[in-house]
């Protein structure tokens, strides 16, 4: 069943946003968007006319990028801000100078994504605090601001390796990380670990969302692992590169299903659902089960200090 699923989800490379939606007056976040698919996704934002916010932690390759989608977009609504989802201070600067400085937030993408080990400032570790918690945060200090704009979405980027993590409520409790160990096979659980995170934050956030205009869909963006580009282990760039190369999309492939999330018409019944390959997808059980959802929501909340 697993190898069916991979089949279909990454060694079809298939289909492409069809939308032709123009962005002029809107405003989009794009978080890790100086690198791979969240800044081939940036490039297209721009080119169809909105205010697209790089949202990046090196101030240095965000300008550096900003730059870049200047050219290749042809827009100069292209902006740098200093965004850091390792560090719970950072988060809360960036949406404090977003929410003074940009009147609109129409379209929210959470693309960044790390496969490290390591911990966070904050002592959360690293992957369950930049692939969720950060997001968690970052979504929930900016939702007013999109329930002003409705309507308007949330793109939160997850995997198909999300089917095959879980969560230990119990190490999230005691260790404020997803899983212990330094191992490789560790590396990758963990990582697997902190989409299924993902895919769970997206099913809670779409239940509390109900009765507004605002919706959120989450997705497979067809790399499971060369979608983390730079920021995963140089060990485990070598080892994989000649897979990656031969099965994966590359980044204007990749970035697809984001923008079809962010762009497609008339989806909006689908807010909570999952995409990949453009497509809508049924998630397996334990990426919509609503104990585990609510659970992570709330230990997310009390660790991000919402609460």
């Amino acid at each position: 069943m697993y190898l069916a699923y991979i089949y279909r989800h990454i060694v079809v490379k298939g289909k492409r946003c069809t939308s032709k939606a123009k962005l002029h007056g809107k405003t989009v976040i794009v978080t890790g968007s100086n690198t791979g698919i969240g800044k081939t996704t940036a490039i297209d934002l721009a080119r169809r006319g909105a205010r697209v916010i790089l949202a990046c932690r090196c101030k240095q390759r965000g300008e550096a990028a900003m730059e870049e989608i200047r050219r290749e977009s042809g827009s100069s609504q292209v902006v740098f801000m200093q965004l850091d989802l390792g560090s719970l201070k950072s988060i809360r600067s960036f949406a404090e100078s977003f929410l003074k400085s940009e009147p609109r937030l129409d379209i929210l993408i959470n693309n960044a994504g790390i496969c490290l080990q390591g911990q966070t400032e904050d002592g959360f570790g690293l992957m369950f605090g930049v692939n969720h918690l950060g997001h968690f945060l970052l979504t929930n200090l900016l939702l007013d601001r999109l329930k002003e704009c409705a309507p308007s979405r949330i793109i939160n980027v997850s995997s198909m390796a999300h089917n095959f993590g879980k969560i230990d409520f119990d190490c999230l409790n005691s260790h404020k990380a997803l899983g212990l160990g330094t191992s490789f096979i560790r590396l990758l659980q963990i990582y697997c670990d902190s989409k299924l995170c993902n895919a769970l934050f997206n099913h809670e956030l779409a239940k509390r969302l109900r009765g507004t205009q605002v919706t959120c869909y989450t997705l497979h963006p067809g790399q499971f692992i060369s979608e983390l580009g730079r920021n995963t282990g140089l060990f485990l760039q070598i080892v994989l590169k000649p897979i990656t190369t031969f099965f994966f999309k590359n980044t204007v492939q990749g970035c697809q299903t984001t923008l079809h999330c962010a762009l497609q018409e008339g989806i909006e019944p689908l807010s909570g659902r999952y995409f990949s390959n453009c497509t809508v997808r049924d998630l397996f059980a334990k990426a919509r089960d609503d104990a585990a959802a609510k659970k992570l929501w709330e230990i997310s909340e009390r660790l991000c200090g919402l609460v």
